[in-house]
């Protein structure tokens, strides 16, 4: 452990940003915490056991704002989630991943709207999606407010996982589940939604990067995912509604093979980057332009 510091009443905001593997994009990302105009937080940098040079580009930084966990074992994604939910010394708690980039006003914005809308417990923003050179696809967009957001819960939630910011005390209460890999962020909705409040933001505030878009990543997500929708809707007695989402999660499942099957990729995947304004370009080129070299 690194870089720990108590001063003051603490951070605002707790960023949970599991990672592993990825020496080759930290730096941007923890540099675009740094770039942050609200500046009362702490970033909870946990390695799950990389193996590359992951570990000594976090301890590079040395903002007593960055906390570096690492002790070497590999526990997966969803239990260093919970770990970081645990260490969180703050009144709110961010998502982010060690291979996105912040947009410098995402922390203000999303917190100003969470502190003036206390019913709300957990909000999220729309998203750039680029590849490795930067180069933006598109955008993710998502409905605004909780009851658009859960209007079709057989079909998911648009609440995009990297851009979640939501009260430490909602998340200690729920937290992740380990049975649900590479959906954990669905299902943590699935299962809260009828009893919190969620929203988003319109505008872009994280550049996610998405190189390829990958079989091996989309399917199994599918696969736990159509699980995880038939098991908490036959919980809740709603029988349509468990085999609905077991019925679009395969009709989504082969929609994605035929994507990538194709080479046709975000053509016949339309969802995921919708086409971004000039202004948007801009701004993003703007913001991958001070990037440093390497990244």
């Amino acid at each position: 452990m690194v870089h720990r510091h108590v001063a003051g009443e603490g951070p605002f905001v707790s960023i949970g940003m599991p990672v592993k593997n990825c020496e080759r994009t930290l730096r941007l990302a923890v540099e675009s915490i740094l770039a942050q105009t609200h500046r009362n937080w702490e970033l909870l940098l946990i390695d799950d056991g990389s193996s590359d040079r992951t570990v000594e580009v976090a301890r590079s930084f040395a903002d007593n704002r960055i906390v570096l966990y690492a002790d070497g074992r590999p526990r997966g994604l969803v239990a260093r989630l919970n770990q970081a939910i645990a260490l969180s010394r703050a009144k709110y708690f961010a998502r982010m991943d060690g291979d996105d980039v912040a947009y410098p006003q995402r922390l203000e914005r999303q917190l100003a709207y969470l502190e003036s809308h206390p019913d709300v417990d957990l909000i999220g923003a729309a998203i750039l999606v680029f590849g490795r050179d930067g180069t933006p696809f598109g955008k993710r967009v998502a409905r605004l407010d909780h009851e658009a957001i859960c209007s079709s819960p057989a079909s998911g939630f648009g609440l995009a996982h990297p851009t979640y910011v939501g009260r430490i005390e909602w998340f200690r209460r729920h937290g992740y589940r380990e049975q649900a890999r590479r959906c954990e962020d669905q299902d943590l909705l699935l299962r809260t939604y009828r009893c919190s409040r969620f929203a988003n933001l319109p505008d872009i505030l994280l550049g996610y990067r998405e190189e390829t878009i990958a079989l091996r990543k989309l399917l199994p997500a599918r696969r736990f995912l159509a699980i995880a929708m038939f098991k908490e809707f036959r919980r809740q007695k709603r029988l349509g509604l468990a085999v609905r989402g077991v019925v679009g999660q395969a009709m989504r499942a082969l929609l994605d093979c035929a994507a990538v099957g194709t080479g046709l990729g975000y053509a016949v995947l339309r969802h995921r980057a919708m086409p971004i304004t000039s202004e948007e370009r801009r701004n993003w080129m703007q913001l991958w332009s001070r990037r440093a070299p390497d990244c």
